[in-house]
């Protein structure tokens, strides 16, 4: 899909205070290394992520949510009561009803009128919920929205890692559908989408699309729906095959967003991939053949943050000056089910605000 008014006008995100590392991980896990003759330094070697962050205990989904949101807001001065929408897009949340999106628009002083809701779909959920805004705008029904979420690793990995040292019937063929879930990362962001022309933002979303491959939808899977209980899922994911399939339905999904391009694959100037990990990075960008120099990653000091993961490296590009004025941009998203969506975008005058 084409879009002429709408633009990706800011971004808020947060970062959590703790920093919990592979090594400290691994520390966590002496009983099941000590057992299986396994080489400590493996979880940082196998995905590239030297740390991630957790929230302190207790921490609600919502709040989070709100210091996004109330950030990507501040970050271009738009008054609340011209967002008309607010979808809240993270795996986490606080219930399983209301919808954590009630709590961030009120605290956030969003009008009565405008759209509140969540979405759900693993890694893709602000990507989602971006787009159903976009949509929005581009009919002309509202003038900007806001997709925001927050995902919280803390209770997966804390499952994970006593799960792994009480089961002493595990090999070391046995532990790797557990391996992903401890790459996971805490961390919370927006994006302010808005009319470009009634907000006279230079930037513009371009083209957007989409690609199922749902035949895999059984290669990541939370056990049950945790949400509102203690949240501590355990995940089973089969990291090869899903890496496989991943790469797979990405380059179904570029091969569409190609012929939409507003400029010649050669002339992308920055690309941000779903924050997996090194080798899912390396992959991607070949399979596509793209740079890798061209390419914005925040995986190695944030993990894999799910929903939150791309949108916060994109708000970190920004907001660190990394990507500086390479603003043709495309966005590759990739989520578990397998579903993919991409995005062509120009981020002329996108501003972001982040942890000082």
């Amino acid at each position: 899909m084409k879009f002429n008014r709408v633009a990706i006008a800011s971004v808020g995100y947060v970062l959590p205070p703790e920093i919990l590392t592979s090594e400290q991980i691994e520390n966590q896990l002496e009983p099941l290394y000590h057992r299986l003759r396994l080489p400590v330094g493996r979880l940082e070697l196998m995905s590239g992520i030297r740390e991630r962050r957790l929230w302190p205990r207790k921490t609600r989904i919502t709040d989070p949510s709100i210091e996004s949101g109330r950030r990507a807001i501040d970050a271009i001065g738009i008054d609340p009561k011209a967002i008309g929408c607010l979808i809240h897009a993270s795996v986490c949340r606080d219930y399983l009803e209301p919808a954590t999106a009630c709590g961030v628009h009120h605290a956030l002083g969003l009008p009565g009128d405008a759209w509140v809701y969540d979405v759900s779909n693993a890694c893709l959920g602000i990507m989602n919920a971006a787009m159903q805004i976009a949509m929005m705008i581009e009919a002309g029904v509202i003038q900007a929205g806001i997709a925001v979420g927050t995902e919280n690793a803390r209770g997966l990995i804390e499952a994970t890692i006593t799960q792994l040292n009480g089961d002493h019937s595990l090999t070391r063929q046995s532990i790797k559908p557990a391996f992903a879930s401890l790459t996971i990362g805490s961390g919370s962001c927006a994006w302010l989408l808005v009319d470009r022309e009634r907000f006279n933002v230079s930037g513009r979303l371009h083209a957007a699309v989409a690609h199922a491959n749902t035949a895999h939808n059984d290669l990541c899977q939370s056990d049950t729906d945790q949400a509102g209980g203690a949240m501590q899922p355990i995940m089973n994911t089969d990291s090869e095959k899903l890496l496989e399939m991943g790469i797979a339905t990405g380059a179904s999904a570029f091969a569409k967003l190609e012929p939409e391009l507003p400029w010649p694959k050669s002339e992308i100037q920055t690309t941000v991939c779903h924050q997996v990990g090194s080798t899912h990075r390396r992959m991607m960008l070949e399979r596509l053949g793209l740079p890798i120099d061209r390419d914005f990653a925040t995986f190695d000091y944030l993990g894999n943050t799910g929903s939150v993961a791309l949108p916060t490296a994109l708000g970190e590009g920004l907001y660190r000056n990394a990507i500086g004025d390479r603003t043709r941009a495309v966005l590759m998203g990739i989520g578990s089910g397998i579903n993919s969506v991409m995005m062509a975008v120009d981020l002329s005058g996108t501003v972001a605000k982040g942890n000082e």
